[in-house]
């Protein structure tokens, strides 16, 4: 249910590869034979016209039936013929249309002298759906925080327990904002099990759709729909409390024997570079780039921590003491962080619109159009940025409302603040400037949050996904 045009939600019995679906199309004509479409032979060779309208019983390849991927009941005609084909009332040249059980098809571009045909899905798709049934209690399907049935899931570990991604997201943060103990693990709603991460299950998600498609009645408001996803903050999996601050960096102090070792990983235990060595016991962290030490000095103009995901990096401390890689090999180049404002952009990172190439096209021929070069675009928008023109809440760092332009960030967060920018470099661009594949393209009811155009290019392609999710909301 991505897409404008609403298809019915996957049901948890087709996860995973989708089972050869058996398609057909039958003749109103009883006196015609019913074509049955192939897996692999999906072209439509059948009459086209009623024996007695002349047509010999000559068949010709009239046009083509795939199914979609991803979706076992629907599937899309392409138009073979020299002529025009009608389909549910529609007149087809070349140009290739959905369509689902039911859906009349015309051989030609008038109902008189061509066979009808109706397009059907057999029940071998049933039967196997069957064998792999999946029986589910509702009331094991619901969030035992809000009571109803799960939104956007999430699950807790070690205990295992789903909630939904909003609930449980302002469960975490009054939690947080309650507890002393910052490192402290926040404690599982349903067990008070204390929770080591959390993620977000498709699989169950997947199930949960198909139960909304059985029991309309247990569908949420639009509101209440919005106002938990306004709270949601799970989008990957996350490591909570002390196992997430060990996982993140070393500190250690050194003793005397070691800071004697020529085959230290840290230039000043050595020697001493812009008149600082490392004292006996002094405290280092390691570098999340290459895995060496520095000393962790908080009193230096140079930062050592990236803003934007809180990891320590070295290339610009290292940079700043004047060493390199010959005094050193486990040193991280100075350009793997740096400034928003030291840096330079002359192609757009892979990831930016969710690593949608369609997307990602427009944006670059957009820019192309505007006559300026991407530095010169990003340069405007960082200065929107700093002006605070810009809400920052989709901006997925941490300390969003910290960042500025002199900010440090690594390369992996520098790319993810691109994308944000041309995000809204992209939304606030008039229809009428986009390029007229673009301009006339309905917006994906989910947005950039839209799962299918990772793996459904005609979907990708067909519907905008750069905008904010509405869910069917007009």
């Amino acid at each position: 249910m991505d897409a404008g045009s609403a298809p019915p939600p996957p049901n948890p019995a087709a996860l995973g590869r989708l089972p050869a679906v058996p398609l057909r199309v039958v003749p109103a004509d009883s006196a015609c034979p019913v074509v049955e479409v192939a897996e692999d032979d999906s072209v439509v060779c059948s009459l086209v016209a009623p024996p007695a309208c002349g047509g010999g019983g000559e068949e010709v390849a009239w046009c083509e039936i795939r199914r979609n991927a991803g979706d076992a009941s629907s599937a899309t005609i392409r138009n073979l013929s020299s002529d025009a084909i009608i389909v549910d009332g529609r007149i087809v040249k070349q140009e290739c249309v959905d369509i689902k059980p039911g859906s009349e098809i015309i051989s030609g571009p008038q109902k008189e002298g061509h066979l009808i045909y109706t397009f059907e899905i057999t029940e071998a798709e049933d039967h196997e759906k069957k064998d792999v049934k999946i029986v589910l209690d509702i009331e094991n399907a619901k969030c035992s925080i809000c009571l109803n049935l799960w939104h956007d899931v999430v699950t807790v570990a070690p205990c295992l327990h789903n909630f939904c991604n909003g609930c449980f997201s302002e469960w975490l943060r009054r939690s947080s904002s309650n507890s002393r103990d910052k490192s402290q693990s926040a404690a599982c709603p349903q067990c008070r099990t204390a929770v080591q991460s959390v993620g977000r299950n498709h699989f169950l998600h997947n199930i949960e759709e198909a139960i909304l498609q059985a029991f309309s009645s247990l569908q949420r408001s639009d509101e209440e729909i919005a106002l938990l996803e306004s709270y949601a903050s799970v989008k990957s999996n996350i490591v909570l409390g002390k196992q997430q601050n060990q996982s993140r960096k070393r500190r250690f102090s050194r003793s005397s024997d070691e800071i004697n070792n020529p085959d230290l990983p840290c230039p000043q235990c050595r020697n001493e570079f812009a008149g600082f060595r490392c004292s006996p016991g002094a405290v280092h962290s390691q570098c999340n780039g290459c895995g060496g030490m520095m000393p962790a000095r908080s009193n230096i103009s140079i930062p050592q921590k990236c803003m934007g995901c809180d990891k320590v990096f070295c290339g610009a401390y290292w940079s700043s003491q004047g060493v390199n890689s010959s005094h050193c090999n486990l040193i991280c180049n100075p350009d793997t962080f740096k400034s928003i404002s030291q840096r330079h952009i002359s192609a757009l990172p892979d990831i930016i619109h969710g690593g949608n190439s369609y997307e990602k096209d427009i944006t670059e021929r957009c820019i192309q159009q505007s006559g300026k070069t991407l530095q010169a675009v990003i340069s405007e928008w960082i200065s929107k940025f700093d002006n605070m023109e810009i809400d920052r809440s989709r901006l997925q760092l941490n300390n969003v409302d910290a960042i500025t332009s002199r900010t440090y960030i690594c390369n992996q967060c520098y790319s993810k603040f691109i994308d944000f920018l041309l995000y809204w470099f992209r939304v606030s661009m008039p229809r009428n400037l986009l390029p007229p594949d673009a301009a006339d393209r309905e917006s994906c009811w989910y947005g950039f949050m839209c799962r299918t155009q990772h793996h459904r290019p005609d979907h990708a392609k067909k519907l905008n996904h750069v905008c904010r999710p509405t869910r069917g909301n007009p």
